[in-house]
């Protein structure tokens, strides 16, 4: 509860504690994957504790007893892909680690870095833009590069010196033969210090199709249906203001409730 309250501001209910505990082991096993991949030659692999539960408990499991996938599946989906866009951000948690710390100057920049676990070279372009939580674009960047087979391969520096770090954040996306092979998105700031607006979440189905509609910004976005237990293409994951398809590979989606790092109150 120490760790979740550090990051997420405190859930008022069991549901969003459930929610904000499967987002907090995510998270950290996903920063550490992500810095492990990027310094590759350092450091040659990683697994983690643990996939699945032989009975109904509280663990660190990433699919449960019943086979449904929490969050770390998810995110382990992305983090574990072959090709894979990442970034080592620096903002304030990273100045300040600790509350007890005296006021100083905060430096907010990030490094994109692509990791190709695959045994091709590969070409593709990476794209970037600082937004601030409604999705505005503020400032944007694209480059093409070549990461050889079984690398790492580092993007210069981004100073993002002048932004406001509880108002802004990072997405980065990298395109490959014209199509999105990975993306994500970074704060530069706990969650629970972020100014999120209210992402006004709303969804259609068409046929094994599920449309998620943001208006704002929205992190972490978990599809559930209390009557369903589903298993979709991807869950828990960030959206700029639009639109995302995902698809439905198992259960049916009755009743869908929508939920984003926002509601965690």
């Amino acid at each position: 509860m120490n760790y979740l309250s550090q990051t997420y501001l405190y859930p008022s209910d069991f549901k969003m504690l459930l929610y904000a505990s499967q987002l907090l082991q995510a998270e950290a096993i996903r920063y550490g994957v992500e810095h492990w991949r990027r310094n590759r030659g350092a450091c040659m692999g990683a697994v983690y504790w643990q996939l699945n539960d032989i009975w109904p408990v509280a663990s660190w499991s990433s699919i449960d007893y019943y086979g449904r996938w929490k969050a770390l599946h998810y995110f382990a989906k992305r983090f574990f892909a072959p090709i894979m866009i990442s970034c080592e951000e620096i903002g304030e948690t990273t100045n300040r680690p600790a509350v007890v710390m005296q006021p100083s100057e905060i430096e907010t920049s990030a490094r994109l870095n692509i990791a190709n676990e695959t045994f091709e070279d590969i070409e593709g372009t990476v794209h970037w833009e600082l937004r601030d939580h409604s999705s505005k674009v503020l400032q944007q960047g694209c480059e093409r590069i070549a990461v050889p087979a079984l690398s790492s391969h580092w993007l210069e520096k981004i100073d993002f010196a002048q932004t406001d770090f509880l108002q802004n954040y990072l997405s980065f996306s990298f395109e490959k033969d014209h199509k999105v092979v990975s993306e994500g998105t970074v704060l530069f700031t706990a969650p629970k210090h972020f100014c999120f607006l209210d992402p006004e979440l709303s969804y259609t189905i068409e046929k094994n199709l599920i449309k998620i509609k943001a208006s704002n910004y929205a992190k972490n976005v978990w599809i559930s249906s209390p009557d369903s237990d589903l298993i979709l293409s991807d869950n828990f994951f960030d959206m700029n203001a639009g639109e995302k398809t995902i698809q439905i590979l198992s259960g049916k989606p009755e009743a869908l409730e929508l939920h984003s790092v926002y509601n965690i109150k």
